[in-house]
């Protein structure tokens, strides 16, 4: 039989080391309230951003998008895409042109009273990327070329109009000649001519711009030269040539110079490290490499929507 166990002879100084895997309610919370300042504070947003802002974004986004697949085209391929878009989008501008049947007038009353040569339309706001541009380069298409009657040229008298929806969506006065009779399209040239006409009692002039075959640009400057408009980009890749070319003879002559002039090859042979200093010398920078370092920094500027259509249309609208 057992014997009893008399408790109080266990010393009260021994530590048995009985204790709880488990924390307290009163622990754990010390222990969040010590590791609280090791996380961030959470950014709160006093008010949503603007709609605007993230419309703004999304554009530029389909812009970017949208410009690789832009860049793969040819000019008439883009042309054929921004009127087809246009056409689907907005169903055309065949409205502008119908005579308005609510009055008892003829067709010569409305446009005498109603026409005006340019016209100043606002852009509508909240479009996509691809309406935006359709209806940027629709809109340009009208008051970009015109249509030229040469058949008397000879009397110095060449008349001239805007093209109609048929003649935009063909390319005519564009890609093909300008001249109403003539279907060249090779060769063409584009002419700059001022066309001075009477709008509501008032005398306006404004420069047009027509394309011609080498036959038809003849016959403009029967009697004097009108003013040829070229591209923008060829203009400036010659003149990038021949500044990079002007740069390259620049650094020939100064290496020219540099070359130490050489009795014969012995002395050569004998004398490295005076070699090796002359290299060392025309290796160092020049004063205007240090110049361009004290520069101030030239900050990239975002383009504006319509300077990336101008971009898109440049090798367009020739």
């Amino acid at each position: 039989m057992v014997d009893k166990i008399d408790f109080t002879e266990v010393p009260k100084d021994r530590n048995y080391d009985y204790d709880s895997e488990f924390e307290s309610d009163v622990e754990a919370a010390e222990k969040r309230k010590s590791l609280s300042g090791l996380l961030p504070d959470k950014k709160q947003h006093a008010k949503v951003s603007n709609k605007r802002l993230l419309e703004d974004e999304l554009i530029k986004e389909e812009g970017k998008v949208y410009r690789y697949h832009a860049v793969a085209l040819d000019a008439y391929s883009r042309h054929k895409e921004y009127v087809n878009n246009y056409m689907l989008y907005y169903g055309g501008s065949k409205a502008e042109f119908k005579r308005d049947t609510s009055r008892d007038k003829n067709d010569l009353d409305v446009v005498r009273e109603h026409h005006k040569f340019l016209w100043d339309e606002e852009e509508d706001a909240g479009l996509s990327w691809e309406k935006r541009l359709a209806k940027k380069y629709w809109d340009k298409l009208f008051k970009e070329y015109c249509i030229a009657d040469l058949s008397r040229y000879k009397e110095n008298k060449i008349g001239m109009r805007w093209r109609i929806e048929k003649e935009v969506v063909d390319g005519k006065g564009q890609f093909t000649c300008g001249n109403k009779r003539c279907p060249e399209s090779e060769g063409l040239r584009s002419w700059e001519v001022n066309f001075g006409y009477m709008e509501e009692g008032v005398k306006k002039n404004a420069l047009v711009k027509l394309r011609l075959c080498p036959d038809c640009s003849y016959k403009l400057n029967y009697h004097h030269r009108r003013k040829e408009v070229k591209p923008k980009k060829a203009a400036k890749h010659l003149k990038d040539s021949s500044s990079s070319s002007k740069k390259k003879k620049r650094r020939k002559s100064e290496d020219g110079d540099d070359i130490p002039s050489s009795s014969s090859t012995s002395d050569k042979r004998r004398s490295p490290p005076e070699r090796t200093s002359q290299e060392a010398g025309a290796e160092k920078k020049t004063p205007e490499d240090e110049a361009i370092w004290k520069q101030p920094v030239k900050l990239v500027e975002d383009k504006s929507r319509e300077d990336e259509f101008d971009d898109y249309f440049a090798d367009m609208f020739l």
